[in-house]
């Protein structure tokens, strides 16, 4: 792993990925302004895409200095993956190498300024799309491959919506201690934290950025069990160990 110039470099190129996902952002939002093609609320500068691209390439950098050939590894196209409840999911980042599925890699963010839909949304979607991998890993659909790496990967904007404190309803029943009192910044926290220790992904990172000093590239690691860092070395460890 000392080798690996991506690792070595690696707070550095996160920044870099942080600023393009704000700048990118920025750009999508006036361009369709310009147009006058302005989606609802912040949708216009989602439905561009591309905000992403900065952290899938530094995943694929990682990949490739760990010695693992350019053909193997998959970022932007041939990415989808067979399920057990639906034919296939496209995943951000897919390792193949000689037939063998290696690493699935998901990457997600979240802005403002409605958070509490789509909280749910995003951890649905990250709770089934684990759920249908792993039950067509089981049913074969990989063929001989050894057990994947999953991995996901969250940044979430870090403001005032995000960060306080948010009510719980509990009519029937109590919830979780951890989720009282929580903002959805520490929900997001215990989500990917609970993703791991449940197994459903091998590793996760989760990181927050401000979307004014974001584009200059600045974010913060709220937990250090879910930092760039240890998702990086959890992922090379595991492509050590397929060899």
């Amino acid at each position: 792993m000392q080798k690996n110039r991506t690792l070595r470099n690696l707070a550095a190129r996160t920044q870099e990925a942080v600023a393009h996902y704000w700048r990118t952002r920025s750009s999508q939002r006036n361009r369709q302004q310009q147009t006058g093609k302005t989606d609802q609320g912040a949708r216009g500068a989602v439905t561009g895409g591309g905000q992403m691209d900065g952290f899938i390439r530094l995943f694929a950098d990682l990949i490739r200095d760990a010695g693992i050939a350019q053909e193997s590894t998959f970022y932007d196209k041939a990415l989808e993956l067979p399920g057990f409840f639906r034919p296939t999911k496209e995943w951000d980042l897919v390792i193949v190498k000689e037939g063998i599925l290696v690493a699935a890699i998901e990457a997600k963010s979240q802005v403002g300024p409605s958070f509490g839909n789509n909280f749910n949304n995003r951890t649905e979607e990250a709770m089934g799309s684990a759920l249908d991998l792993w039950t067509a890993y089981r049913e074969g659909a990989y063929l001989a491959s050894p057990q994947p790496f999953l991995g996901y990967f969250f940044m979430l904007e870090d403001c005032e919506a995000s960060t306080r404190t948010v009510r719980v309803k509990e009519p029937h029943f109590k919830v979780f201690p951890e989720f009282v009192g929580s903002s959805y910044a520490r929900r997001y926290e215990i989500f990917c934290r609970k993703l791991v220790l449940e197994r459903h992904y091998t590793a996760a990172a989760f990181i927050t950025s401000q979307a004014g000093t974001g584009r200059d590239g600045t974010y913060r690691t709220p937990a250090e069990d879910l930092s760039m860092d240890r998702f990086a070395k959890a992922l090379l460890g595991h492509l050590v160990a397929v060899g």
